[in-house]
C-alpha cells in the first residue's frame, strides 16, 4: 500500500502531548504505547491515565523505559474523566488522545507537525485512518474529503485517533472534554472547536489505525452511545437542520468519502458495534 507523505522539516519545534485513557486493555496497550514512542518525531510527552486496571496493563507499562512517558494510576469516573486527568499534566503545543487499543502509524507526528508548522492559521486537523484487526492486520482504509463544518454538525465522521489540535484552541474551549459524555465526547469537542471559529483541516494522509476486536463496547453501551449522539446534535443544531439537511450530509459523505474494507471483517465489525453503521465509532454512534 502506498501512502502519500507531506514534506517534513528537519527540526522539531512543536511538542506533542498525547494522552491514552487506559483500563484493562493489556492485550493492546503495549502496541499503542510503542506506536507513540517509536515515532520518527521525538519531541513528545506521552501520558497514560490508567484506572487501576486489573489485568496485565501495569506490567506492560512498567516495561517501558522512556523518560517521555508518564503513567498515572488512579480510579477515574470513565473515559472522558481519564482524558481530562491526563491532559491536566500536559505541557505540549499540540494535543491529542489515543485510545488504548488504537495506534499511530509511522511518521504520523512528523506529518502533523509539518502541517501545523506550514499552516499557522490551522487550529486543528485530522487525517485518514486504517482499520485493523486483533492481530494488527489491515482490513480497511477510510479516506475523507475536505473538512465540512456543516456536515460535522450533524454527522460524526472524524476519526478520533487522527485528530490533533493546538493548546491555544484547547484553552479557548475550556480545557477539557465533557465528562458527562462517555461515548460522544470527541464529537462534542470538535463541535466546540467549530463554535469558537476554529479552522479545522483534513490532511490526505494515513496517520492512525482504529482497531476492531471482540472486547469493544457492548450492545448496551452502543444504545447509550446513540443517546449521547442525539444529545450532542441537539446542542449544536436545531430540529429543522437535523431533519432537512441530514440526508444531504449523508449523501455528501457517500459521494466524497472512500471506504475500502474486506467484506467479512467489516461485517464482523458492524456486528460488534463499531464505526460506519450510522457512523458508529468505537462503540459510539
Amino acid at each position: 500500500m502506498q501512502i502519500h507523505l507531506l514534506p517534513v522539516c528537519g527540526h522539531e519545534r512543536l511538542m506533542f502531548s498525547i494522552v491514552t485513557p487506559s483500563y484493562n486493555q493489556g492485550k493492546y496497550i503495549g502496541e499503542t504505547a510503542r506506536s507513540v514512542l517509536d515515532q520518527s518525531y521525538t519531541k513528545i510527552e506521552y501520558i497514560v491515565q490508567d484506572s487501576l486496571s486489573s489485568d496485565c496493563t501495569a506490567g506492560v507499562l512498567t516495561a517501558f523505559d522512556d523518560a517521555r512517558m508518564k503513567v498515572y494510576y488512579e480510579k477515574d469516573n470513565g473515559q472522558a474523566d481519564a482524558i481530562n486527568r491526563g491532559f491536566s499534566h500536559a505541557r505540549g503545543d499540540i494535543m491529542a488522545y489515543l485510545n488504548s487499543d488504537d495506534i499511530l502509524l509511522p511518521h504520523a507526528l512528523a506529518q502533523v507537525a509539518a502541517y501545523f508548522e506550514s499552516n499557522p492559521s490551522v487550529d486543528a486537523l485530522y487525517a485518514d485512518r486504517l482499520i485493523i484487526d486483533e492481530q494488527s492486520g489491515v482490513i480497511g482504509h477510510w479516506r475523507l474529503p475536505a473538512h465540512s463544518p456543516s456536515v460535522t454538525r450533524v454527522v460524526d465522521y472524524v476519526p478520533q485517533e487522527t485528530l490533533f489540535w493546538r493548546r491555544s484552541l484547547w484553552e479557548r474551549v475550556g480545557g477539557r472534554v465533557d465528562d458527562a459524555l462517555q461515548f460522544a465526547m470527541d464529537w462534542d469537542l470538535i463541535l466546540k472547536f467549530q463554535t469558537v471559529g476554529a479552522r479545522i483541516d483534513h490532511i490526505p494522509v494515513f496517520t492512525g489505525a482504529f482497531r476492531v476486536h471482540t472486547a469493544q463496547k457492548t450492545q448496551a453501551a452502543i444504545v447509550m452511545g446513540k443517546k449521547e449522539m442525539r444529545q450532542v446534535r441537539q446542542r449544536y443544531t436545531n430540529r429543522l437542520i437535523r431533519y432537512l439537511l441530514f440526508p444531504w450530509h449523508i449523501l455528501y459523505l457517500w459521494k466524497h468519502a472512500r471506504l475500502d474494507v474486506q467484506p467479512l471483517e467489516w461485517r464482523q465489525a458492524l456486528d460488534r458495534g463499531t464505526e460506519m453503521n450510522s457512523m458508529v465509532r468505537n462503540g459510539r454512534i
